[in-house]
């Protein structure tokens, strides 16, 4: 675990300087990624059995952040990546074996929103359809997507599930043309009457249960926690880590600038200028905290083979939805305070507010669904969410 970590931070320097090539060819270099494969770091939550580390959640996510302050759509690649190899884990061992049996380095990409037509069928499913943001599908050979089985004729109720594709089974549309997060190549992924047995699809009422078939082989605590738990997260990490590296752009620039508005005053000197900088300080430490406080919980009451409390699993999301504001509240204070240079395009600044405020439209930061969820909690009304 140590030497991933070792090789994520050797590694930052050189993402940090490839942020505005990464952003101009719209993709993550095939370099970047074969550096960030080499360190292991896709390896971090895949199950030990196909080589990977089974690592605590927290050490992933520590990783995520460290690249995403480096380079905000390296991060958010990585991080989307990165926990595929999770969810992969809770398949059907004949599904794991389709992808990892010949190569335990295999790369999946993504897109959940259920946007394409499923029919159900003998022994599996007909896939049709486009789906949008698949970042990183450039450097994946299967893709997870989200999808709605209509109710059977037999009264079995409509049941949304992930369902897993070969590269074989879909095409690549370059659409990915933004105002931020630009190098994550979040392409759409259009499909035509694709087969897709049964083994390899995935139910999200079994992961909000936690009772999931790739739990027989992979029985660990990493593979019992909630799905909305781990992957929300995986969506709010990228983005305290751009807060992070705006942060650290930001001392770096005012402690050289001069206001215009008081002659001859360095900025750093301007009382005003230390306030934002605590004040954005503060609330990137507190989204970061609290990450680290519910993950902490989570895998010690997984690792005892506790039960997860519910309240536990509202809170995290409460959590995450609050992290993300709290993430581009901090990004903000420090935009507004960087003068007018900040906007040249090339800087980090700019490019980090950008990236952090394009990550906070994913559906997961929602904040509205998650504190109402959690507010059904608390006042002991009844949840409906496969999403918590």
């Amino acid at each position: 675990m140590e030497a991933v970590v070792a090789g994520v931070r050797e590694l930052l320097p050189v993402l940090r300087e490839r942020a505005q090539e990464t952003e101009d060819r719209r993709a993550l270099a095939p370099e970047t990624v074969k550096a960030l494969a080499e360190t292991g770091f896709f390896r971090l939550l895949q199950p030990a059995r196909f080589g990977g580390h089974e690592a605590h959640p927290l050490a992933f996510l520590t990783g995520v952040r460290d690249i995403a302050a480096a380079c905000g759509s390296t991060g958010w690649v990585a991080s989307v990546i990165g926990v595929h190899n999770w969810q992969l884990a809770l398949f059907p061992d004949r599904a794991q074996q389709d992808v990892w049996g010949g190569d335990t380095g295999t790369r999946m990409s993504s897109s959940y929103a259920p946007t394409g037509r499923i029919t159900a069928v003998d022994g599996g499913y007909l896939v049709n359809g486009r789906w949008s943001f698949s970042s990183g599908c450039d450097h994946a050979t299967w893709v997870l997507l989200g999808g709605i089985v209509p109710p059977g004729d037999d009264g079995t109720p409509a049941d949304f599930r992930t369902f897993l594709l070969p590269a074989s089974d879909y095409t690549v549309e370059d659409v990915w043309h933004t105002v931020g997060l630009r190098g994550t190549g979040s392409n759409d992924i259009v499909v035509t009457d694709a087969f897709v047995p049964a083994y390899r699809s995935l139910s999200f009422n079994d992961t909000a249960r936690c009772v999931c078939p790739g739990q027989e082989q992979n029985p660990g605590p990493l593979y019992r926690i909630p799905y909305a738990s781990i992957f929300s997260y995986a969506i709010t990490t990228p983005i305290i880590g751009m807060a992070t590296g705006a942060y650290q752009a930001h001392v770096e620039h005012t402690r050289s600038r001069v206001r215009a508005s008081y002659v001859g005053v360095k900025a750093a000197e301007d009382p005003h200028s230390q306030v934002r900088i605590a004040e954005a300080a503060s609330d990137i430490d507190s989204a970061w905290l609290a990450l680290q406080a519910n993950m902490r919980e989570l895998m010690d009451l997984a690792t005892a083979g506790t039960k997860l409390p519910m309240p536990l699993r509202l809170r995290i999301r409460r959590d995450q939805v609050r992290g993300t504001e709290l993430a581009i509240r901090a990004v903000d204070r420090l935009f507004e305070n960087s003068g007018g240079r900040a906007l040249a395009v090339g800087t980090p600044i700019q490019r980090f507010w950008r990236d952090a405020h394009s990550g906070r439209v994913h559906a997961i930061n929602d904040p509205e669904r998650a504190l109402s969820m959690f507010g059904r909690g608390e006042f002991g009304l009844p949840l409906n969410d496969a999403m918590v």
